[in-house]
């Protein structure tokens, strides 16, 4: 799963260093459009639909946050 999701971000920007960044929000590296295109792109993938609720800094701010999201929404299903 992280390997997938790695892959749809160094598509989306290739310019980010992914692996490293921890403040991606809180940093301003990543913004409004970028988030729009990475939820798109992991509802998609990963069949499932994150709801505004989890449009939080914390759950876009690194890899780790967005794997943990996309895991929490898998389990619910």
């Amino acid at each position: 799963m992280r390997e997938e999701i790695m892959e749809i971000l160094a598509n989306l920007r290739p310019d980010v260093d992914f692996e490293n960044e921890k403040k991606l929000i809180t940093d301003g590296i990543l913004e409004s459009f970028d988030i729009v295109a990475i939820l798109g792109e992991l509802n998609d993938a990963f069949d499932i639909e994150v709801r505004v609720g989890d449009l939080v800094p914390d759950n876009f701010n690194s890899v780790d946050g967005m794997v943990a999201l996309v895991k929490a929404h898998r389990e619910e299903d």
